[in-house]
């Protein structure tokens, strides 16, 4: 009897918070925008624009609340989520050590990667690093900052496919997967396979993870998994047949909102629901979530390369302009397959604004995948920096009863 109760009682409370997100108020605030979005609105489904955008509002004690809108929301339409996936590495990771503590492992400790199956790579050091050694904290910073692809494959070796599956699960991420390594053309078998890897503290070999396999397929209900009219293969010749992104990672839009929720306000969550970070975790993500490259020693880079705004796709689009001084955007972004995705919590501590946003837009005009002819610079990315631009704008007019108290986000970017 108690087991049915709890079915009702849980098919009641998703019943409750589906009603919750407004499937028309988004549609109504671009169509009011013709100069901004008329556009890229006649042609949603051309575009595969789909977008979260989440009130926050604090009561008296500074409790946060949250009001869902949504745009075309579908879980199940596929789309490619390229490094948008890498947050969800990071947090994996973070726990990963953290069980692991007792053996001596912590996040700085030398992390030596080997090869095991073929094709796999190995990494003996990091000459970015300030020690010019490897670690898990070091990848979780490259990543941050810059979505380094290397990055996070060592990641994904390091928790293993089976394990980011099973969490993606316990989580609540039921429609989304992690499958593969990015930028190298894992696919398939070699995929599930992960490489041998041992960690140190100075010359004391404090874990030894031996290669791991993942037989499982992980399969979703999804659609729109065949694309567009041709793509070039691996010796670019042009195949005169649609593109399949069948065995991808899948990381719907409404999971990555709700995965960046937990990160920022785990106290709005039960206990058992939340993330096994500790306080200095939650730090680290913050920091580099939100810190510009240009404000990184180790790793550096190049300003011309990665700019302050590079990552922050909602409200600069890929602009090179001097960042708000008042501003931070906490955020994860992937750009692939002509898709752009961003996935933010913004923060603007003058004005005592904050919200959730997330979208993707995909533009490739010419139906061909892997030819890296998108309209990126004339579609996707003035559609990003309208739609944060104009999100903010609401957030700027809009009453609140309680001013939130931000202070938990004003970061030490000298960390």
């Amino acid at each position: 009897m108690s087991r049915i109760l709890t079915l009702i009682f849980s098919l009641f409370s998703l019943n409750t918070m589906a009603q919750k997100t407004d499937t028309v108020f988004l549609k109504k605030l671009m169509e009011s925008k013709p100069e901004l979005f008329s556009a890229i609105l006649q042609h949603p489904d051309h575009n595969q624009i789909q977008v979260l955008y989440t009130q926050i509002n604090r009561d008296a004690k500074n409790t946060a609340t949250f009001k869902t809108f949504s745009y075309n929301l579908n879980p199940h339409h596929y789309f490619y989520p390229a490094s948008t996936v890498k947050l969800a590495a990071v947090i994996f990771a973070l726990e990963k050590v953290n069980r692991l503590k007792s053996t001596g492992l912590t996040l700085n400790s030398t992390m030596i990667t080997d090869s095991g199956y073929k094709n796999q790579t190995k990494v003996l050091a990091d000459t970015s690093a300030k020690n010019k050694l490897p670690s898990i904290a070091h990848y979780i910073k490259k990543i941050l900052l810059t979505s380094d692809n290397d990055a996070f494959n060592r990641l994904f070796e390091f928790i293993g496919r089976a394990e980011i599956n099973e969490k993606l699960k316990a989580n609540g991420f039921n429609d989304s997967r992690i499958l593969n390594r990015l930028a190298i053309g894992d696919a398939g078998e070699s995929a599930k396979h992960t490489n041998p890897i041992k960690f140190y503290n100075g010359q004391q070999l404090v874990y030894n993870q031996p290669a791991q396999y993942d037989p499982k397929e992980y399969e979703l209900k999804l659609n729109n998994l065949v694309m567009g009219t041709g793509y070039l293969d691996s010796t670019d010749k042009l195949v005169n047949k649609p593109f399949s992104l069948a065995g991808k990672n899948a990381f719907a839009i409404n999971d990555q909102q709700k995965l960046m929720q937990k990160l920022i306000f785990p106290e709005a969550f039960p206990v058992k629901e939340r993330f096994k970070l500790t306080a200095e975790d939650y730090k680290l993500i913050y920091t580099y979530m939100s810190k510009y490259p240009t404000e990184s020693d180790f790793p550096k880079y190049d300003a011309k390369e990665f700019w302050p705004t590079y990552a922050k796709m909602l409200y600069y689009g890929r602009a090179q302009v001097k960042p708000d001084a008042d501003i931070r955007i906490f955020n994860k972004y992937g750009d692939s397959y002509g898709f752009i995705i961003d996935n933010a919590y913004f923060v603007d501590f003058k004005n005592g604004i904050e919200y959730f946003l997330t979208a993707v837009v995909q533009s490739n005009e010419d139906g061909i995948y892997n030819d890296n002819k998108y309209e990126y610079d004339t579609v996707c990315f003035p559609f990003m920096k309208n739609l944060g631009r104009t999100i903010y704008d609401l957030e700027l007019k809009r009453n609140k009863k309680f001013k939130p108290d931000l202070t938990k986000f004003k970061m030490d970017y000298t960390y």
